[in-house]
C-alpha cells in the first residue's frame, strides 16, 4: 500500500477497535475518502487490507461492512488462540533472554498495580481498560519472546479480530445492578484469580519449564473464553427473545 492507502488504513482500523465502528455498520469508501481528504482508491485499498486482517467484510454490490461474529465463529477463533499462545508459551520458556523476561514482568507489575486500584477506585471504567492494555502487554512480550515470526503474525491477526467481539467489562446482567456491593466483590474476585494465573505463566517462564508455561497459559485463555463465550450466547438469547416478541406483538 502506498502512504495514503496507509493513512486510511490506520484511520478506519482505529475507529474499528474502539468501537467507534460498530459490528455490521456500512463502511462508504466514497464517505471515508471525503473524510479523510482522499481520492476513493486508497480507501478500498486500506478496506481490502482490512478485509485480509479479518476486521471487515466486502460484498461484491453491498460494499464494505465491519465484520461481526457470532457463537460459532468466536468458539472457532478461541480454540485457534489456545493452540497457538499455549505453545507460544512453552516457546518463550525455551528462548526467553533476561530482556524479554523483564519486559513480561512490566507488564504483570502493571497488572498487579491495576488490580489493587481497582479494589478501591469510584470509577472501575477508566481503571479496567488501562488493566485491559496491561493485559495485552504481557502476552505481547511474552509472543515476542517466542521468537517465531509466522505464529506471531498469526496471533496478533486473532487479537484484532477478538476486539470485534464485546468485552465482559463491568457489565452484567441488566437485572443486576453492576455498583452493587455484591458485584464489584464479584469482579474484584474474578480479577486477582486472573493475576494469579497470569503470574503462574510468569514463574514458568522464568524458570524455564515449557511444559508448566503452556499448561499455565492454556488454563489461563481457557477461563478467559469462557467468561466471553457464555456472554456472547446470553446476548444471542436476548437477542432472539426480543425479535420473537417483536414479532409477536
Amino acid at each position: 500500500m502506498d502512504i495514503n492507502s496507509d493513512i486510511a488504513y490506520d484511520y478506519i482500523r482505529k475507529r474499528i477497535l474502539n468501537g467507534e465502528y460498530s459490528p455490521g455498520q456500512a463502511l462508504m469508501a466514497k464517505s471515508l475518502a471525503a473524510e479523510l481528504r482522499l481520492s476513493p482508491t486508497p480507501v478500498r485499498d486500506a478496506l481490502r487490507q482490512l478485509e485480509a486482517d479479518g476486521l471487515v467484510t466486502i460484498k461484491a454490490r453491498l460494499g464494505a461492512s465491519v465484520n461481526t461474529m457470532d457463537l460459532k465463529e468466536f468458539q472457532d477463533l478461541c480454540e485457534l488462540r489456545l493452540i497457538l499462545e499455549s505453545h507460544t508459551a512453552g516457546l518463550a520458556a525455551m528462548r526467553r533472554t533476561d530482556s524479554d523476561l523483564r519486559g513480561i514482568w512490566l507488564g504483570l507489575e502493571a497488572m498487579t498495580r491495576l488490580t489493587a486500584e481497582l479494589e478501591t477506585a469510584a470509577k472501575e471504567q477508566p481503571l479496567f481498560h488501562e488493566l485491559e492494555n496491561a493485559d495485552v502487554r504481557f502476552h505481547l512480550a511474552i509472543i515476542s519472546a517466542a521468537r517465531n515470526d509466522m505464529i506471531r503474525k498469526q496471533i496478533l491477526r486473532l487479537h484484532l479480530i477478538n476486539r470485534l467481539v464485546p468485552g465482559i467489562g463491568i457489565k452484567g446482567p441488566e437485572d443486576v445492578d453492576p455498583d452493587s456491593p455484591a458485584e464489584r466483590a464479584k469482579r474484584n474476585a474474578h480479577r486477582r484469580e486472573v493475576l494469579v494465573e497470569h503470574r503462574t505463566i510468569y514463574d514458568a517462564i522464568e524458570r524455564r519449564d515449557v511444559e508448566g508455561a503452556s499448561k499455565a497459559m492454556k488454563k489461563s485463555l481457557e477461563g478467559m473464553f469462557d467468561l466471553h463465550i457464555r456472554a456472547i450466547a446470553h446476548a444471542e438469547q436476548d437477542s432472539m427473545a426480543k425479535e420473537y416478541s417483536v414479532q409477536k406483538s
